[in-house]
């Protein structure tokens, strides 16, 4: 893999492949949002994810923790440290972005606004954890041909997009050459080893999708609705 797409590695001034089948793509897609989550496709099928029994495993989100020490968690129940309520709500709504911030904001608008030190602390550690999940995705794959960034954080965040790509040097993924987007498309420099693409969060179409195909309406499933 080592982030060779599907014809292999380029150098920046040869034209890029022509893109595989949507059924034989490899992908690793970010969805960062107010919950976060990464994925890997392989051949355009889901084959492994960030989440684990509920969606608050994985990477740091705005409030909730993410993935987490479980002797930590055993310590924090011992000596009448926390209840039981207190560390679920903690870990629900007090932590993520929101409690690395220490409780300035689950916003990265307003960290990456803002010139307190927790704010940066917080934006730093969220881009390591989101990079680190990113590679540990790939190793799931045979090789790579795109990584996908989505959610509203993904979308619309170009301070988070960069810092995240300038650690996945290793994967091919260079720093975004376009910051500000208005439509889905490719966001690597042209000629980069690996394509890295912004695509805008639409959950409401997958809704839409579902509802059709619990109706038995055309449209349902994969089509347009």
């Amino acid at each position: 893999m080592g982030g060779s797409s599907r014809g292999g590695g380029r150098g920046r001034g040869g034209p890029p492949p022509p893109p595989p089948p949507a059924g034989e793509v490899n992908l690793v897609l970010t969805h960062l949002g107010g919950g976060c989550s990464v994925c890997a496709v392989r051949d355009g099928r889901s084959v492994d994810t960030s989440m684990g029994f509920t969606p608050l495993e994985g990477v740091p989100m705005s409030k909730r923790s993410g993935s987490v020490d479980p002797g930590m968690l055993l310590w924090l129940l011992s000596g009448s440290r926390l209840t039981l309520e207190e560390l679920s709500d903690g870990l629900e709504h007090g932590s993520g972005l929101l409690g690395l911030s220490d409780g300035l904001s689950g916003d990265t608008r307003d960290l990456v606004a803002s010139p307190e030190e927790a704010a940066a602390l917080a934006l730093d550690v969220f881009a390591y954890r989101v990079s680190r999940e990113i590679a540990a995705s790939a190793a799931a794959l045979d090789r790579l041909d795109a990584l996908v960034f989505t959610g509203e954080i993904g979308w619309d965040q170009p301070e988070v997009r960069e810092a995240v790509c300038g650690r996945l040097s290793l994967l091919g993924v260079e720093p975004p050459a376009v910051t500000d987007v208005d439509r889905d498309g490719v966001v690597s420099p042209p000629g980069a080893r690996l394509p890295v693409l912004v695509v805008r969060p639409r959950e409401e179409l997958q809704v839409a999708r579902e509802t059709l195909a619990a109706l038995g309406r055309p449209g349902g499933g994969g089509g347009r609705p």
